[in-house]
């Protein structure tokens, strides 16, 4: 919906700093926070159930998933993906269920970007 000028005359006869309109503006919307998703590196966790995991949890492709495998491995630690407090807190969840029924030492973690 458009502004609308209003005009000040009506309100004001003595103020000569008026500019003769008068706008409404709207509230800015704070984005919410956001938090990194990070995959944690083991040395028990075979190589290929990591590239699934960022397949199915995280809708990589297989070459995408075989590029942050190898960050991990090499670095020790990856980040997966950026999602705001919920969605991340749910990917950590399922990431962490599946490598536990599993049976792989897998780690996942969450932290708020700055």
């Amino acid at each position: 919906m458009p502004l609308q000028p209003v005009m000040m005359s009506q309100f004001s006869d003595d103020d000569d700093t008026d500019t003769g309109l008068l706008t409404k503006t709207r509230p800015k919307t704070k984005r919410p926070p956001r938090y990194k998703v990070l995959l944690l590196n083991d040395d028990y966790t075979p190589m290929e159930f990591v590239v699934m995991v960022l397949e199915r949890f995280f809708s990589m492709t297989h070459a995408q998933s075989f590029e942050i495998m190898l960050t991990v491995h090499k670095k020790g630690v990856a980040v997966v993906g950026v999602f705001t407090h919920e969605i991340a807190e749910t990917k950590v969840g399922q990431v962490m269920d599946f490598a536990n029924r599993h049976q792989h030492p897998l780690q996942c973690t969450m932290e708020k970007e700055e």
